[in-house]
Order: C-alpha cells, then structure tokens, then sequence
C-alpha cells in the first residue's frame, strides 16, 4: 500500500502539471452546466418534455470527464509510458508494471469523481438542481459507465504499437462520441436518422442510463444499455488482459 500511495501521489502531480486533463475533465463540464443553466435554465428540455433542459442535461455532462479520462488520458498516458520503456523497467523491479496501470486508473476515476461533485453542487447552488431519482441508482448507474468507458482506454492504450497510433484512436472514438452521443447535443433534439447512429456510440447507452437513474424513470426500461455496458466492459478488459503490449 505504501508503494501505491507513493506512486498515486507522483502521478497526480504530474497529472496536474499536464493541466490537460484539469482543463477537460474538471473545468469543461463545470463551464458547461454554468452556459446551460445561464441560457436555458428551467426550461423544458424539448417539446413535451415533463423536465428541464437542465434536469435532462446533467448526467450527460458528467459523462465529458469519463469520456476525457477513459477514452483520451489513459491510452495516451498508457501508450507513452510504454514507448519510454517505464513499463519494462519496472518488470525489473519489486513494483509491479500492473500497480502503474491500477495508479493510473484510480487517477481518473478521482477526476471523474470531483468533476461530477463540482457539476452537482454548481447546479444545486446556482441553478436549483437537485437529482429527482435515486442517489443509489444513479451512481450504480455512473460507475457501470466509469468501468465500461475505461475499458476502452485500456484496450485501445494496451495494443496500440505506439503512441501515435494511440492518439488517433482515442480521437476516433473521443470526440464522436464527445459530440453525438448526448454529452453535448441532447439526444432527444437529433433528428431520427442521427439517432441511430448516435445509438451505435457506446456512451450514449452510457447516457441513456443514467438519465433513467438520476430522472427517478423506470430502470426496466433501461435493461438494454446496463446489458451493452457491461458486454463491452467484459469484452474490453479480455482483449487489453490478453494482448497487452509492456513493451
């Protein structure tokens, strides 16, 4: 444990001097939920809806720090830290190369966490927010997407030959699902024909749930994405185990 802590301290630190990953996973959705509640407050969402624009905004927005963490930092991060053989040097040593990848993801989950209590308490306090469904559903709910999303980022940061690679699989799958999955555009607005391409994007299965758990909707309804999270969780992470690249 000691050996994490003093790990888990040196890469936060260097985490935060990047900055990168405070810009878009701490301060973008905080910037967000500020220009959402200013312009549409407690408006409806669309036509009919029976919740605020706000109301049905929210878990979408805190989906950009899991999205930043999972699909963007930790492959990249990973990636790097293989092409400058960190990863090799310590299969030398009494640390395993495992308990850097745990650091790492334990980091980004912190991000994810701190940014979802920064949108809460900015909406609670400024806008009036105030989560109608269930607390325990929701970050049952949010954790399933956290585990799904950085699965992602383990696979595509474990098998990429080099960093390069990496970069640009991380951009393919951030920004569309970063655009057309619901964490910036409301789905419920897309025309027909992009939602169905939006429902390919594993984020906006992400999404759906957890709009279901913090709307107090039905949570039958949402048997198919929980479904698609956890496959993919499960596919992922078996891919990243058996193909990992340590050098």
């Amino acid at each position: 444990m000691r050996a994490f802590r003093t790990l888990l301290k040196t890469e936060c630190k260097l985490s935060l001097r990047g900055m990168d990953m405070f810009i878009f996973a701490i301060c973008l959705p905080v910037v967000l939920i500020i220009i959402l509640g200013m312009v549409f407050g407690n408006k409806a969402a669309y036509d009919g809806a029976a919740y605020s624009f706000l109301d049905q905004s929210f878990g979408a927005v805190t989906t950009i720090a899991i999205c930043a963490g999972g699909i963007m930092g930790l492959p990249l991060v990973i990636s790097d830290y293989r092409n400058r053989k960190i990863l090799k040097r310590f299969q030398v040593t009494p640390i395993s190369p495992v308990l850097i990848l745990a650091v790492q993801l334990v980091i980004y989950a912190l991000y994810s966490i701190c940014s979802l209590v920064l949108v809460y308490t900015v909406g609670a306090v400024f806008f009036g927010y105030h989560l109608q469904g269930s607390w325990l559903h929701f970050l049952a709910a949010y954790l399933l997407v956290m585990v799904s999303m950085f699965s992602i980022g383990l696979l595509v940061g474990g098998i990429a030959p080099n960093t390069k690679i990496a970069g640009v699989a991380a951009s393919l799958l951030y920004f569309p699902m970063l655009i057309f999955s619901g964490a910036t555009l409301p789905y419920e607005i897309m025309p027909a024909t992009l939602q169905k391409v939006a429902d390919i994007l594993p984020l906006t299965q992400g999404i759906k749930l957890l709009k279901a758990a913090y709307l107090g909707l039905p949570m039958n309804g949402v048997i198919a994405p929980v479904m698609v999270m956890i496959v993919l969780a499960v596919i992922c992470s078996s891919i990243s185990i058996r193909f990992f690249r340590w050098e």
